[in-house]
Order: C-alpha cells, then sequence, then structure tokens
C-alpha cells in the first residue's frame, strides 16, 4: 500500500498546527480569549501528524511531532499527556535515531519521576538499556539504567522486578570483570529468592555463578564461598552445579585441564551451559598452566 499521500498530509498538518500556535498567542486572541483551546487544537494535529508519518514510514517525522505536542503539552500543564507523547516520540525515534529515542524517554523519566510514578519510571529506564544494549553497545550505560530501574522498583516493592534488572547488571559485570559486584548481586538475588517456594530453584543458578566469578579471582575464596552456599541453602550439595565447582576445583588443584574440560562436557551433555556460562569457565580454565584455552 503506498503511504506516500499520507507524509504529504503529515507535513500540511504540522504547518497548520504551527499557524494554530503562532494565533494562540496573538493580540486578539488575548483580548478575547480562546488561545488555551487553540493550544490543544495544535496538539492533536501534532499527534495526528505524527501518526500519519508513522503510516508512511518516516520515523524521524513521527518523532518530531511527537515531541511538539509534547512541548504543547507541558505548556498547558499536561503532564501526564506530555509524558505519553514523549514516550510516543521515543519509540518512534527507536527506529531511526536512538540518541534522540534515548532524550524522549529521559524527559518522559523526569515528568513520571516527578508524578511520583516510579515504577513506569523504571520500565522506561529498562528500555533505554535495552537500546544501550542493542543499538549503541555500551554496556556501562545499559547496567546504569538498569541499575535505576531496579532502585525504583525497590521502592515499590516490585522485588522480582528488582532482582531481573539485578541480574543483567551482575551478567554484564562479570562480563567486564567487575567480579566482586557481579558477586554481591547473585549472593543477593539467591538469598531474596531462597526462601520463596516459587523461585527457589533458581536459588543455586545464582550461587553457581557467584562461584564462578569467585573462582576467577581466587581458587580458595571460591571454596569458601561454596561451602557458604552449602549452609545458606542445602538443596545447594545436591545440585549438579555444586558437584561440577567441587570437580572443576580438584582439578584446578591438580592442574589438569583434560580433568576441568571433561567435568564441564559431562554437565554440558545434560543441561546446556549458555555463552555467559562458557565464557568464565574458559576464564578459569586459562588459570591452568599449559592450557590451550578451549573447552574441547
Amino acid at each position: 500500500m503506498d503511504n506516500s499521500g499520507k507524509e504529504k498530509e503529515a507535513i500540511q498538518l504540522m504547518a497548520d498546527a504551527e499557524k494554530k500556535v503562532k494565533s494562540s498567542g496573538s493580540f486578539m486572541t488575548g483580548v478575547f480569549g480562546g488561545g488555551h483551546h487553540k493550544v490543544e487544537e495544535a496538539c492533536e494535529m501534532y499527534c495526528r501528524a505524527a501518526n500519519m508519518f508513522k503510516m508512511a514510514k518516516n520515523w524521524n517525522g513521527a518523532g518530531a511531532a511527537f515531541c511538539k505536542a509534547a512541548r504543547l503539552h507541558m505548556q498547558l500543564q499536561n503532564k501526564h499527556d506530555c509524558a505519553v507523547s514523549f514516550i510516543d516520540a521515543g519509540n518512534a525515534y527507536k527506529k531511526s535515531d536512538p540518541n534522540e529515542a534515548i532524550k524522549c524517554l529521559n524527559a518522559a523519566i523526569d515528568i513520571y519521576t516527578d508524578m511520583g510514578r516510579f515504577t513506569i519510571a523504571a520500565k522506561h529506564h529498562i528500555n533505554i538499556a535495552e537500546i544501550y544494549e542493542s543499538e549503541m553497545v555500551d554496556i556501562e550505560k545499559a547496567i546504569a539504567h538498569y541499575e535505576q530501574a531496579a532502585d525504583y522498583y525497590k521502592g515499590e516493592e516490585s522485588n522480582s522486578s528488582a532482582n531481573k534488572c539485578l541480574l543483567k547488571v551482575g551478567a554484564y559485570c562479570a562480563q567486564l570483570e567487575q567480579y566482586q559486584k557481579s558477586i554481591e548481586i547473585y549472593e543477593q538475588v539467591g538469598a531474596n529468592v531462597m526462601d520463596n517456594p516459587l523461585l527457589k530453584y533458581s536459588a543455586k543458578e545464582y550461587f553457581f555463578k557467584a562461584s564462578l566469578c569467585h573462582f576467577i579471582v581466587d581458587e580458595l575464596n571460591a571454596k569458601i564461598a561454596i561451602e557458604k552456599y552449602e549452609e545458606m541453602f542445602p538443596a545447594f550439595s545436591d545440585s549438579r552445579e555444586c558437584k561440577l565447582l567441587k570437580k572443576l576445583l580438584e582439578a584446578h588443584e591438580e592442574q589438569n585441564s583434560e580433568a576441568f574440560t571433561e567435568a564441564v562436557k559431562e554437565f554440558d551433555s545434560i543441561s546446556r551451559l549458555d555463552q555467559w556460562h562458557t565464557t568464565l569457565l574458559l576464564r578459569i580454565k586459562k588459570t591452568i598452566q599449559g592450557d590451550e584455552g578451549d573447552l574441547k
């Protein structure tokens, strides 16, 4: 379907909205009133133009039109509508200009926090983090936004949402070799979920991840940590993850890279290890003297 006509309509609507805004501030309007009503009409026109730009897949045009609507809503003191328009602008810009998308989402977050709407603000911090992850590949900034989202969720007692954000931070910190921070997060989330009947099964996974981070830093640290996790969460002792860790510690002590690889292969044949686990296991294995640096 050809939507090029929609773009022309949108451009015309933008021009008409601009005229309405200008006339709302004229002397005659000031004398006889009606300026407020004209600004409201202009808002609606900008939103209609934005949707026509969307139909024509002109994402920059849609983003710019929603931004104009947002600024007029702010002028009218319609905070909620202003935030919604900034979100719409951000969603349009996501498809064409990630930097502008982030600016718009941040503008919406400022409004939501000012209104005390921290759960919605947290959700949009996650949206920004995802843009930094996928479009900008700036992991440090993604981490900062996941941490802010987690803080807001915690403040609103949305602990499972906070934990999801923290786990993202933990995974990235380990990749960036910030192991201590990663350990603290996995221990904290593991302790949070181990008493929850529905979530306690995942505690062993978090203690496993924390143990791998400990292992990279220091073998003795890992031994002490594993004993601590077994005391905290007895079910961890019987898990395949704990048994694997003990085999790896033994192989590492003996500087036996073959035994290390064999233990990983055996575990992987039943429970597939993802890229994150594989990366950390390779880092540990490289500390064995004479190691070739793979897990094959």
